[in-house]
């Protein structure tokens, strides 16, 4: 994480080798390319730009480059929004000029956690590290296996990769371990000089094969809504539609929700979770990545 020069290099090298002259829309003269995907040339003319700029672009030098130039690769790469969003952190990363963003928190205000108590399915905070900073009652009901990790802070991340249980827990494994790396990948953009970052990073890369090879894919991914199919020790399966929501209040700070449709099994184990719940956790929402 801390060179930065070289992650831009193997970040445009990697993206510019997905896009074939096809999809870029360019003839294919011959079947005997030397590289996989777009030659440089192809990319600075697509660009826009002369050969020679591309080459430094390339080589990591993204921090001279104009809002404009950074758009018209991010469009010849045909990158989505979360690339686009790291090619522009990335760039910032290594502006002269650039203040270093604030490490993410690690507490909450008590209307945050008021606001928590307010749900009465599912709810918690997370940070860009992937800290589980607060949680409602049914948040860690829902989440009890990742509560029962014995490392702190709680770490969705961490508990995916280093816990054994995960497996049985997400049962779409594969699916959630692709999207934690690629979303830890993309706070790495945005606050690469985060110590805990750094640590958690090479925490999990030097545990876990299985995080090395996701990380270095450098595949990066947003995380706003969408659907999450869990196996729950009390409950059993669910299927549950998650939303995240960051909080304008607290920056770096996303609200996640968990519900399920009406009238479904899912629905159904949700309130035996929640009549579980009223017997053995009636705590009120609490901060978790410092307490424990």
């Amino acid at each position: 994480m801390g060179d930065m020069r070289g992650e831009i290099r193997e970040f445009l090298t990697t993206r510019r080798a997905r896009i074939t002259p096809e999809q870029a829309g360019l003839p294919a003269y011959g079947g005997n390319r030397r590289v996989a995907g777009l030659r440089r040339e192809e990319v600075a003319m697509l660009t826009g730009v002369s050969v020679d700029y591309y080459v430094r672009l390339e080589r990591g030098n993204l921090g001279g480059a104009s809002e404009s130039v950074l758009d018209a690769l991010a469009r010849t790469l045909q990158l989505d929004e979360a690339e686009r969003t790291y090619l522009h952190d990335l760039a910032r990363s290594v502006a002269p000029s650039t203040k270093a963003p604030t490490p993410s928190a690690t507490s909450v205000r008590a209307s945050v956690l008021q606001v928590l108590d307010a749900f009465s399915g599912a709810a918690w905070v997370r940070n860009g590290r992937h800290d589980i900073i607060a949680a409602n009652a049914m948040g860690r009901a829902l989440y009890q296996p990742v509560f029962d990790d014995p490392s702190r802070p709680v770490n969705t991340t961490r508990f995916t990769y280093l816990n054994p249980a995960a497996r049985t827990f997400w049962r779409d494994y594969d699916q959630v371990a692709n999207d934690a790396a690629a979303m830890l990948r993309l706070e790495a953009g945005r606050a690469p000089h985060d110590p805990d970052l750094i640590r958690l990073v090479g925490e999990l890369s030097t545990q876990s094969e299985t995080f090395r090879e996701r990380w270095a894919s450098r595949d990066v991914h947003l995380h706003r809504s969408g659907r999450k199919r869990l196996h729950h020790p009390i409950v059993g399966d669910l299927d549950l539609d998650y939303e995240s929501m960051e909080l304008p209040s607290e920056p770096g700070l996303v609200l996640n929700v968990y519900t399920a449709p009406a009238d479904t099994p899912s629905a159904d184990a949700l309130r035996m979770l929640a009549s579980w719940v009223a017997t053995h956790d009636a705590e009120p929402a609490r901060a978790t990545a410092v307490e424990g």
